[in-house]
């Protein structure tokens, strides 16, 4: 092969990589602004501090429409700005918002989206829709990580920063009333990426073939 044509290949595969980087911090952004909309999207149940929010749901199109990395960067930003006093998650800012009631599920929000976009990543290897064992385990990774996952870290901070609440409680009032609503969700975002993510314009450059 000429020093030409290598050249050639070598400016292509930069263009590339570089409007898939692009692409990589649009989707970004647009997926931490559903972020914030989903945020202010709530419903208040009363006996419980935990709002019904849209938050999860975007937590699992993020991770399994832009993957593991761009998942992650999507929900932190929002969160990290949420933390300097920016209004973008509702009712509260800054540090009281972060390490308020609901701190725990908030903490855990990035690496529930970095995990649902790893298992995605590895299930969409190639740009086909899957067979039907692989939407299941689509929907288990996300259920799993998109709403199980939240409950680990979010009970026992609202059991420690409430007056009133043991840790029974905490799962009677925090957890309980919303696994219903977390299986919707999972449900919905399982069929959404696994009709769009085969479609889904390239965000990371692939591997080079040897």
């Amino acid at each position: 092969m000429s020093s030409s044509t290598q050249s050639t290949i070598s400016t292509k595969n930069t263009r590339a990589a570089t409007s898939q980087w692009i692409r990589g911090v649009v989707f970004t952004a647009l997926f931490g602004a559903l972020f914030i909309a989903g945020s202010y999207l709530k419903v208040s149940i009363g006996f419980t501090p935990v709002p019904i929010t849209l938050q999860s749901l975007t937590i699992m199109l993020a991770g399994g429409l832009l993957g593991a990395v761009y998942g992650f960067w999507s929900i932190f930003i929002v969160i990290l700005l949420t933390a300097t006093g920016l209004p973008l998650m509702g009712e509260g800012s800054g540090l009281s918002k972060i390490f308020g009631a609901t701190g725990g599920f908030i903490w855990m929000f990035p690496f529930a989206a970095f995990l649902i976009g790893f298992v995605t990543d590895k299930l969409f290897t190639e740009r086909k829709r899957l067979s039907l064992p692989k939407v299941i385990l689509l929907f288990v990774s996300i259920f799993g990580f998109g709403s199980l996952l939240l409950y680990v870290t979010g009970i026992p901070w609202l059991a420690h920063f409430s007056a009133t609440l043991d840790l029974q409680g905490a799962i009677e009032k925090g957890m309980v009333p919303f696994l219903t609503g977390d299986l919707i969700k999972a449900i919905v975002a399982t069929l959404i990426i696994a009709s769009i993510r085969p479609v889904l314009p390239l965000i990371r450059p692939q591997k080079k073939s040897q």
